[in-house]
């Protein structure tokens, strides 16, 4: 359960502004490119209302104020208040169109990505930690907010402010306003200085965050084996070591901007000095009125907000473009299994089922089948047997195509099944497997999976033919119980019988149980066996199985070892043949007899 150092793609930043990456992400922008545009139209009003309040304090002391024109000064007042009400309205509505805006994008990036996600295949899933994928549709989808809802918009405010603001400067006196700037390459290096510093106690962080993260879905995930080997205070003090050392990131992140923006203050206050003095000395020489001075604080004070603003866009751009990057090389990953162009489907679909030639591996060339071609008829019952790794299961997943075979072919009902609609491929297939997923909802809607052409009617018939009603009243509401996440309160043999009511719900041409009568008791196995007799007669069935007497009345059995098929026939040919089937009906045969040996009470007794 180690944190090893598997996510240095957490750590990478890249740099601070990709043209490219911004391009595509402004794509996401452009249906909503009309709310953009009055959003940036209301932010120039803004900009512009706000130095308007600064030119009407101005005019209200020189020409008002200092001359005593009280009905002026009133009439001014009320154009000043209704400035400020104009400033109010257009920041509300244009804080409310750029968070919307941000909403809106990121719900349509968040979409994207999920229904990408599933759509790749399941090598993808094998070779990327679930963790790390969830990461890419949660926390780097919302890093985008801020950049979408603050960032673009305001990026472009702050830069039109700056304009409107030295403009005005200028306007009033350009020697004063020259005066004021002495102190701009101190700003300059003290926010290039931030800008670094800040850079890097983001990549601490982004970097102790995706190993707390890992961490603590590792140890959640195996609580069990934690607490059974108790090793719960070993666990919290490796918890406490990263949580500290992520404290400490966000720490120094703290600290840096806690120096730059008093330092900031503190440059703008010296800026305010000089101008007092400087000021004050043309106020008396007559070249500057006590209203242009007054104005001039005003417009230095303001000068610096959209630099402090800029500064902290510009960390929200790095991440975004950090986050933009992976959630990008997620989407450019092509799936692999997909429907061709023209796709050819059976004339009918019966269940005949041909492999021919079939190589496959997982790897490069580690085959795990080899040349491996035999023909199941439609409605036959066939079986396959053989040792953990023998191939069985990555036969079943090369049928539904959840891998390709690299060499050979596979056809169902005379089709290759890789010219065929995929969705239309595993319509026609049921699978149980011996590790049955339930999702948090109903026990209806574990078997429907929310197809809502299957009726609760349906629902309860499947139930009842695998013999569930013997938990539950299938003819009520019961079907509409609560499963929490993960089916935590069902028993496994609950949770088999429900996957074997699910696939019977989507009565499928071909069946396929992997391993599915493995994790139950004698009594649920005779139960499903009952079921399953009838619910097989006239449908193809694969039947992938350790307990070999559960497939004694299979049509046919193929026997695979490392790979290759060594036997096929029916029960009783194979065990006259006396080879691996033999064996291995003999080992489980001694098994069961001991077990039974052991369990009887004058075995009990002898202990």
């Amino acid at each position: 359960m180690s944190v090893a150092g598997h996510y240095h793609e957490e750590e990478a930043l890249g740099k601070a502004y990709d043209a490219r990456l911004m391009k595509r992400l402004l794509s996401y922008v452009r249906p909503y490119k009309w709310l953009v545009v009055v959003a940036v139209a209301l932010l120039l009003v803004n900009s512009v209302a706000q130095i308007s309040l600064t030119i009407l304090t101005q005019i209200a002391i020189d020409d008002y104020i200092k001359v005593g024109n009280q009905l002026g000064l009133f009439h001014l007042s009320m154009g000043f208040l209704g400035v400020v009400f104009l400033v109010l309205g257009t920041t509300y509505a244009q804080m409310y169109l750029t968070l919307w805006l941000g909403q809106r994008v990121l719900d349509d990036i968040r979409m994207e990505v999920f229904e990408h996600l599933q759509k790749l295949h399941l090598q993808f899933f094998d070779k990327n930690p679930v963790g790390r994928l969830l990461t890419r549709a949660t926390n780097d989808v919302n890093v985008l907010n801020e950049m979408f809802s603050s960032g673009v918009v305001s990026v472009a405010g702050d830069i039109f402010m700056l304009i409107l603001i030295v403009g005005a400067l200028l306007y009033y006196n350009w020697q004063l306003a020259l005066i004021t700037f002495l102190v701009l390459p101190l700003l300059v290096i003290v926010t290039f200085m931030f800008r670094a510093r800040a850079r890097d106690a983001y990549r601490t962080v982004r970097l102790k965050l995706a190993r707390l993260n890992a961490f603590t879905q590792e140890h959640l995930t195996g609580v069990n084996v934690v607490q059974l080997f108790t090793q719960e205070k070993r666990t919290y003090g490796r918890y406490d070591k990263i949580n500290r050392e992520l404290q400490g990131g966000y720490f120094k992140s703290i600290y840096y901007y806690a120096v730059f923006f008093p330092v900031v203050e503190i440059i703008g206050a010296l800026s305010v000095g000089l101008l007092l003095y400087y000021g004050g000395v043309r106020v008396e020489a007559g070249v500057l009125t006590y209203g242009e001075l007054v104005a001039f604080i005003h417009l230095v004070e303001r000068f610096y907000r959209p630099i402090r603003d800029l500064s902290e866009k510009y960390n929200i751009l790095q991440s975004s473009m950090a986050s933009s990057e992976r959630i990008f090389n997620l989407l450019d990953t092509r799936p692999v299994m997909v429907t061709p162009r023209i796709a050819q489907r059976p004339s009918e679909f019966k269940g005949r089922i041909e492999l021919e030639n079939v190589w496959f591996a997982y790897n490069d060339e580690d085959w795990v089948l080899k040349d491996v071609s035999f023909t199941v008829e439609s409605g036959e019952k066939v079986a396959f047997v053989g040792a953990t790794g023998a191939g069985k299961t990555s036969l079943t997943s090369l049928l539904f195509r959840f891998y390709d075979y690299q060499k050979g072919s596979i056809k169902i009902d005379g089709v290759e099944i890789k010219d065929m609609d995929v969705d239309e491929l595993r319509a026609q297939l049921g699978l149980v497997l011996q590790d049955v997923y339930l999702f948090s909802g109903d026990i209806a809607g574990n078997v429907r999976l929310r197809d809502e052409e299957i009726t609760d009617d349906q629902v309860r018939e499947a139930l009842r033919r695998v013999g569930y009603d013997r938990f539950i009243n299938v003819d009520g509401d019961d079907i509409h119980g609560t499963v929490r996440e993960r089916g935590a309160t069902f028993s496994t043999g609950q949770k088999q019988l429900l996957s074997f009511a699910r696939a019977l719900a989507f009565d499928p041409n071909i069946l396929i149980l992997d391993e599915a009568t493995s994790s139950v008791d004698t009594e649920t196995e005779l139960l499903i066996q009952e079921a399953l007799e009838e619910l097989l007669r006239g449908r193809t069935s694969l039947i992938v199985a350790h307990r070999l007497s559960t497939i004694e009345k299979a049509d046919k059995i193929i026997v695979l070892h490392h790979g290759e098929i060594r036997e096929m026939g029916r029960h009783r040919e194979l065990l006259a043949q006396g080879g691996i089937y033999s064996r291995l009906y003999e080992m489980q045969y001694k098994s069961q007899e001991r077990g039974t040996e052991l369990a009887t009470p004058a075995a009990m007794g002898r202990k």
